[in-house]
């Protein structure tokens, strides 16, 4: 298994970190209760993980930031396959920033290969940290074609990256264990999620609430609209646990942009779960978390990277002491087609982007526009954005596109209060930025760039959801 406790993470004390993994004998209590239930013979769990690392001098953040210049925790995939119940589905947590448009379909082919399944059951998910990788590999060959200086990745690495992941997952089948009982635990997370739209002493409406303000103002307003539940659902074999996935809504960023690749406060937080369980596959998930950040409680400080860290682990060490387990009966899979479309207004139609493909335009700005560019040459295509729901009946996994604003994942949770619902955002991640309608009304700041969709979208998406949560 990965190690991704670094520099930063040591920090994360091994006494605290032993306190977090006391929930075992609630698990263990719990068990009991169950224990009589016949299994599913045909049902089964896999799991992999594998080493992402970029190398030095690999763009981060799609070349908006500092280059890797040292690697402060190694980069993972995390995953599980599940089997036995049609075909298998592929869920994966990567540790980059975004992967998006050709380069999302690489991986999903190439892990539905490794797992002998279709690519529409394979649910790839971004943890979104930003120093890491971004993958889009039309865009990056656009720029390497008019030879510019704007870099966006190393479609070799990128490469070696996927087939690394992907014989991981078929050494993983091997060991494929019976799954016999499914967990869903909740826990607060404290002091770690704000959004970033609040309004200042003054009464004015601001959107600049970032993953590290310094501004008095931002830590004084309220949290704002956040979900702030970390949810985990968890796999056993009997008494034995086997895996377990956590997912909060927050951008997972204490400070970055200075060089160091890193994992951040959650794959820290990870980590340390896994620590302290290290028989325990440990899948983190960024939520919906597009307009959400650690802002009004991190003011940047490095040493902010292991309080956070150390919040989260407690929040995943609570939710695993309060998990409920009950049979597991077979799955089902879904999917809808979601059909948003690009965004052309404010120099973001196809000739514009392409204008900016040119010598003389900033090197960030060039891969904006050829992250844009791939986007409409997707759009163009008629390949549209699989929106998939695990069903397993007392909990549904969801795998939002893009940086979906929390709305969404409230929205699902309120279109099926019956159900735990798991909410997955940084699926394909073509789209940039899902606002909801009202952020477009009130100029939200933060949709200047890294928004790639047209105004609309809140209606297309909110459609496709209660289509595919609420089928029976």
């Amino acid at each position: 298994m990965n190690n991704c406790i670094g520099s930063q993470g040591s920090q994360v004390s091994r006494r605290r970190v032993l306190q977090l993994g006391v929930g075992t004998a609630v698990l263990a209590a719990t068990s009991r209760q169950t224990r009589g239930a016949l299994p599913n013979a045909q049902l089964r769990l896999a799991m992999f993980s594998a080493n992402v690392t970029p190398p030095i001098g690999h763009p981060c953040m799609g070349g908006g930031i500092a280059p890797a210049g040292r690697i402060d925790d190694r980069l993972g995939a995390h995953g599980i396959v599940l089997l036995g119940s049609g075909e298998p589905i592929v869920l994966v947590a990567v540790d980059w920033c975004e992967i998006r448009n050709d380069a999302y379909d690489r991986w999903r082919h190439a892990l539905a290969e490794a797992a002998a399944t279709s690519p529409v059951r394979v649910l790839v998910a971004s943890v979104h940290q930003h120093d890491t990788p971004v993958a889009d590999l039309t865009a990056e060959r656009l720029l390497e074609d008019a030879n510019l200086k704007g870099r966006i990745c190393d479609v070799a690495f990128h490469e070696r990256a996927v087939t690394g992941v992907a014989k991981a997952l078929r050494a993983g089948l091997a060991a494929a264990r019976p799954v016999t009982h499914l967990g869903t635990g909740m826990a607060r997370v404290e002091h770690v999620a704000s959004n970033r739209r609040f309004t200042d002493s003054s009464g004015r409406l601001r959107f600049d609430r970032t993953s590290a303000s310094r501004d008095a103002e931002a830590h004084r307003a309220d949290e704002g609209t956040i979900d702030p539940w970390l949810r985990t659902l968890s796999f056993f074999d009997g008494d034995t646990p086997l895996a377990a996935l956590s997912a909060y809504a927050t951008h997972p960023m204490s400070y970055y942009g200075q060089g160091g690749v890193s994992c951040d406060f959650v794959g820290q937080a990870r980590e340390a779960r896994r620590a302290v369980n290290p028989q325990v596959q440990q899948v983190y998930f960024s939520g919906a978390s597009g307009n959400v950040t650690a802002g009004k409680y991190n003011d940047g400080d490095p040493a902010n990277r292991a309080r956070l860290a150390e919040r989260m682990a407690a929040a995943m060490h609570a939710a695993w002491s309060n998990t409920k387990r009950e049979p597991i009966a077979p799955w089902t899979f879904r999917s809808v087609p979601l059909e948003l479309k690009p965004r052309t207004a404010d120099g973001f139609a196809p000739d514009e982007l392409a204008a900016k493909l040119v010598a003389n335009t900033p090197p960030f700005q060039q891969c904006l526009a050829a992250m844009g560019a791939s986007w409409h040459a997707r759009v163009a295509h008629g390949q549209p954005i699989d929106l998939p729901v695990i069903d397993f009946g007392p909990a549904l996994v969801v795998l939002l596109p893009g940086e979906a604003y929390v709305e969404y994942q409230l929205l699902a949770q309120q279109l099926r209060p019956d159900r735990f619902i798991f909410t997955i955002g940084y699926g394909e991640c073509a789209t940039g930025y899902i606002p909801i309608e009202r952020a477009w009304q009130e100029h939200d700041t933060n949709l200047r760039d890294w928004c790639w969709v047209a105004p609309g979208a809140e209606t297309v998406l909110t459609d496709a959801l209660r289509k595919v949560l609420e089928a029976r």
